[in-house]
């Protein structure tokens, strides 16, 4: 699934997440490979990626929002993911962490 991809690919059961970085507004038509990548993928194998679970974290301060598409649907923005049950956002600190799990 992910031979030949730029960017690094982390798979757990049934959750594949892309992570990439665009530095660069060029950057931008780089970082859509992938995911043209893996659309194409699925296709190929007859499967399908729930486009409705798929979201985009943009990390980073006074960086240019990117927008990503998977096939022709764009993917929605989100703030914040949990990610096996940790809590990821652009704000690298523990402790909204601990407090939600507290």
């Amino acid at each position: 699934m992910d031979s030949g991809s730029e960017c690094p690919f982390s798979k757990f059961a049934n959750n594949t997440k892309l992570c990439g970085a665009v530095d660069m507004l060029e950057g931008r038509d780089d970082s859509q490979r992938d995911p043209d990548r893996l659309e194409r993928w699925a296709c190929a194998n007859l499967m399908k990626f729930s486009k409705a679970n798929c979201r985009v974290m943009n990390l980073g301060h006074g960086k240019p929002k990117h927008k990503s598409r998977l096939g022709g649907e764009w993917i929605e923005s989100s703030p914040e993911e949990k990610n096996l049950g940790v809590l990821v956002d652009k704000k690298p600190s523990m402790s909204r962490q601990c407090v939600l799990t507290a």
